[in-house]
């Protein structure tokens, strides 16, 4: 039979706390959830459950065969020292074990396998889903928001199919089968029971409760602690805490929530042992009760002694299947909300996405036209861009200087899509971006950010990240001209070193190269460069900007520009202000035309020193 565990959660899990319960309840009331859609999830497997259902079935009623045997043992075998039937009962007996045990196991293998198979196929689902939506779901979004729907709850929700189904379904199966057999034994021992059992049951739970309220509370300290060592024990975490000299009250901190710990780890510890204890007490006084039955002469009438016993073992395990269809309200309830979240994800409105018919260019030239466009972050918020009108042509470069907050990297981003604009339209050699295919758009366009991500594998991987089917020799060659290749090739292992949690093996110039070799390995025909160098040092700076230039050279370049030379150089200028282009022009136009632009230069070029966006101010 299942393993019924004792007086908790079906299938010996710990029971769902009363907080938890709620949470589920108020997820269930913001989103709910319908039966037949869950239903669809495990319709493809539906032969296999109705399989696992007829093995669960078969193993409990197998398993109420002991007690029978027991009595015919007990009443005749022994004391009329009938060896053969004593034989052929003890071998019943094995065998019921043994094939109790082999269906037990081959249920166990069916149902664990059904609920993997199903969260395999919601796990990529919703990763896949997840991975086409906009930026604006993941900037409104907590990280570990994402992380705990993906992982923790389609790792719980197996616990739907090899736990709650199919423990209710065996718990189920148990009580009408053991209360079948106990009448069938004794019925004045049965009524007995019955009224014995509910008021044990109900102690025991409340028992429990109060042992949830304070696992409750111990949890949400283990909660607390495990945030602290995150946020105490991070490579950035580290950095910051010896860069403040905060490690004293770090310190401080997490020893006053460990020594809340250890108070409410010997309560929780203390109401299990009342648990326990008033268990025992249960599985003692019941049993006692129907000694004591049986030897008054109202019910002593015809009872044996091994129908005595055979009837003691059937109500012992009567007693946990109870507790567990008591419980199976909440688990159900918990199980849903649990649904009710994955769903809520995969309900969520992919903003931007492929369209219908999308159009195929059979070459990228590289011309970028902006036309009229707008665009705001809210449907009914304040606008970032307004009527943005002009064209890069295929080949050259464009500028975008301005104050912090003006727009440029708004304005960039939209030309890798990462927004659609909420008024005009950006084109591609003639086509709307939202018209091309986002496998196509991603081949040409590059984008080179300040922000680097580097994932926590080799740097051969981290540069094939962009391009699987890279050649050794391709890599190396993008290294080179990102000016990396001899930082890489004096490491330890070379290409193959690992390159650490999100970089911190390199510099930041390093990983600004190791991004640029990245783009490289892609061959965009318009790239993105938005402010990549504005946070390094001018040493590092100028070797970043030259690994730049041989990226940029014969590509249609935008570039949300600080460097002097970088804007000297572009074939047009665009300065924005509060959304929108007050000046375009190249250099030499916007010099001479005496306004903000040439004051702008007239301020800083007499120091030599480069433009930085937040001193574009009033541009």
């Amino acid at each position: 039979m299942a393993d019924l565990g004792m007086g908790g959660g079906p299938g010996g899990r710990p029971p769902i706390s009363p907080d938890a319960a709620r949470t589920a309840r108020r997820q269930l009331e913001r989103n709910p959830v319908s039966l037949r859609r869950i239903s669809a999830l495990f319709r493809p497997h539906r032969g296999g459950l109705v399989v696992v259902i007829v093995l669960i079935v078969i193993s409990s009623l197998i398993g109420l065969a002991q007690p029978f045997l027991v009595r015919e043992v007990i009443d005749v075998a022994l004391p009329d020292q009938d060896l053969s039937l004593l034989l052929w009962c003890v071998g019943v007996m094995v065998g019921v074990a043994v094939a109790s045990a082999a269906l037990g196991v081959l249920q166990t293998l069916l149902s664990t396998r059904i609920g993997q198979q199903v969260m395999h196929r919601l796990r990529s689902d919703l990763f896949a889903h997840l991975q086409r939506q906009s930026m604006a779901f993941f900037t409104r979004t907590r990280g570990g928001e994402v992380q705990s729907r993906l992982i923790n709850d389609i790792g719980s929700m197996q616990s739907v199919v090899t736990s709650t189904a199919t423990s209710t379904a065996a718990n189920v199966t148990v009580v009408v089968g053991t209360v079948v057999a106990m009448f069938a034994l004794d019925w004045r021992l049965a009524l007995i029971s019955l009224l014995v059992l509910p008021p044990a049951v109900l102690t025991t739970r409340k028992v429990a409760r109060m042992r949830h309220q304070v696992t409750a509370e111990r949890q949400r300290k283990l909660a607390d602690l495990h945030v602290q060592v995150e946020e105490g024990l991070s490579v950035s975490g580290i950095r910051l805490t010896k860069t403040l000299g905060a490690a004293p009250a770090l310190a401080g901190r997490f020893e006053h929530t460990s020594a809340e710990l250890v108070d409410l780890e010997v309560r929780s510890q203390l109401a299990g042992r009342w648990r326990m204890a008033t268990m025992q007490v249960v599985f003692a006084a019941v049993p006692a009760a129907l000694y004591l039955a049986a030897g008054l002469p109202v019910t002593r009438d015809g009872l044996s002694i091994g129908t005595l016993v055979a009837f003691i073992s059937l109500q012992g395990s009567l007693f946990r299947p109870l507790m567990g269809l008591l419980n199976v309200g909440i688990e159900i309830t918990a199980s849903l909300a649990l649904f009710s979240r994955i769903f809520e994800y995969l309900d969520l409105i992919v903003e931007i996405d492929d369209p219908a018919e999308p159009v195929h260019l059979a070459r990228v030239d590289g011309t970028v036209e902006f036309d009229h466009v707008g665009f705001a972050y809210e449907a009914d918020g304040r606008p970032v861009l307004s009527d943005i009108d002009l064209t890069v042509p295929a080949g050259t470069s464009l500028a975008l200087v301005g104050a912090t907050g003006s727009g440029k990297s708004t304005l960039a981003a939209l030309v890798a899509r990462l927004h659609d604009p909420t008024a005009g339209s950006i084109r591609l050699d003639g086509v709307d971006l939202r018209d091309l295919s986002l496998a196509q758009l991603a081949d040409a366009v590059g984008m080179v950010t300040q922000e680097t991500y580097l994932l926590h594998a080799s740097v051969r991987d981290n540069l094939r990240h962009a391009r699987p089917d890279a050649s050794d020799a391709e890599l190396e060659a993008a290294a080179r001209a990102a000016r990396i290749h001899e930082v890489l090739v004096a490491l330890p292992e070379g290409y193959d070193t690992v390159v650490g949690a999100r970089g911190h093996r390199f510099s930041g110039g390093e990983q600004q190269r190791l991004a640029i070799a990245r783009t490289l390995l892609r061959d965009p025909r318009i790239l993105i460069l938005d402010e990549a160098t504005s946070a390094l040092d001018n040493t590092t700076e100028r070797e970043v900007q030259a690994a730049l230039d041989t990226l940029a050279r014969g590509r249609t370049t935008i570039t949300v520009a600080h460097r002097l030379s970088t804007i000297r150089d572009a074939d047009q200028i665009a300065v924005l202000d509060h959304g929108r282009i007050v000046e375009l022009g190249t250099h030499e136009q916007l010099a001479a035309r005496g306004g903000a632009y040439a004051d702008l230069l007239r301020r800083r070029t007499s120091g030599g020193e480069s433009i930085t966006p937040a001193e574009v101010v009033g541009v």
